[in-house]
């Protein structure tokens, strides 16, 4: 894999934190198989499947080209929505925490 291919990058990460596999995002997208592993070799999409991958992930099409670097919202809902009780008690925490410090 290139370590430049910011797009293929962003697309795992989504992935990711959807916890779930290319392979199920192109059996639920109708593409073909292998059809985003593609990107991998440093190929880029069409604007219509940049369009679509977005819509998928709900991020900007922006942000999977690596124009826009602001971390989606969503995505980070996503992943809180994963984590185990624990994990957002301690968020929480220290959420907390910083919050008083920057009220002093």
């Amino acid at each position: 894999m290139r370590e430049n291919n910011l797009f293929y990058n962003r697309l795992l990460e989504q992935v990711r934190l959807r916890n779930t596999s290319i392979n199920q995002i192109e059996r639920e997208l109708g593409y073909p198989r292998n059809a985003l592993h593609n990107y991998k070799l440093g190929r880029e999409p069409s604007a219509t499947r940049l369009v679509e991958l977005a819509n998928y992930f709900d991020v900007s099409p922006q942000y999977l080209i690596g124009e826009n670097n602001e971390i989606p919202e969503r995505s980070l809902e996503i992943f809180f929505k994963k984590l185990s009780i624990k994990d957002k008690k301690e968020i929480l925490r220290i959420s907390v925490l910083w919050f008083l410090k920057q009220i002093k």
